[in-house]
């Protein structure tokens, strides 16, 4: 396991070493497989969760069972903290796309450490105010953007988390599935497929299995405002 990549992570942000590598050190480490649920919606949220490897998506279902991802987060981000600033069931549920290991910390603990290194809280809060925005940005695509738009985005959001460069562009490793790329941009997989088809007939991408190559960012960035 990496701790530089888990030390990233806003719950360590701007804390002294020693407290950072006591802190870690007192998280529990939990290894899950591909397909793994590690919470499902409306289940008690107790504690949060740094990813060390892997790939979790967050994502919600309807009650004739459509499923919509709300994102696919890796190494150095969290998950699971705003039950700490809200306690309540959880809102989405958590489940491994790329084989993961994680480290958990329930709330109690994690109370204790904050009554001690208050600056932490802005740090979780700051995560928060973040993911809420990019839900807010998600939320006027879906109404103001269409799916080519909305796919292009989608694929640029994942190239800063999981992009790889490679010689003729940036590979970025995704671990979806066309139905689950579908859901996170909030359209059919045909729709989604027809507009992939449609940037690599025109060179801006290359498909590779559950990944993609970002052949021209440039009118990527274009199509996807």
């Amino acid at each position: 396991m990496d701790d530089t990549v888990v030390l990233s992570a806003p719950l360590f942000s701007h804390m002294e070493p020693e407290a950072s590598r006591a802190l870690l050190e007192s998280m529990t480490s939990l290894e899950f497989q591909r397909g793994t649920a590690i919470f499902h919606e409306g289940d008690p949220g107790d504690r949060l969760y740094v990813i060390a490897r892997g790939k979790i998506k967050l994502g919600r279902r309807s009650a004739d069972g459509r499923e919509n991802l709300l994102a696919v987060i890796g190494p150095g981000e969290m998950f699971g903290e705003l039950s700490l600033f809200d306690p309540g069931p959880r809102t989405a549920s958590a489940t491994v796309v790329a084989d993961a290991v994680v480290l958990e910390l329930d709330h109690a603990e994690l109370n204790a450490w904050l009554a001690d290194h208050p600056k932490v809280a802005i740090h979780l809060l700051q995560a928060l105010g973040h993911r809420l925005r990019r839900t807010n940005e998600t939320l006027a695509d879906l109404v103001f953007s269409d799916v080519p738009g909305r796919v292009a985005k989608a694929l640029l959001d994942l190239s800063t988390r999981f992009g790889e460069q490679v010689d003729d562009g940036l590979r970025v490793a995704h671990d979806l599935t066309q139905e689950e790329l579908a859901q996170l941009v909030g359209a059919s997989r045909e729709t989604v497929n027809k507009a992939l088809a449609d940037f690599a007939a025109r060179g801006w991408v290359r498909r590779d299995g559950r990944a993609v190559v970002l052949l021209d960012l440039p009118r990527l960035e274009r199509r996807a405002r």
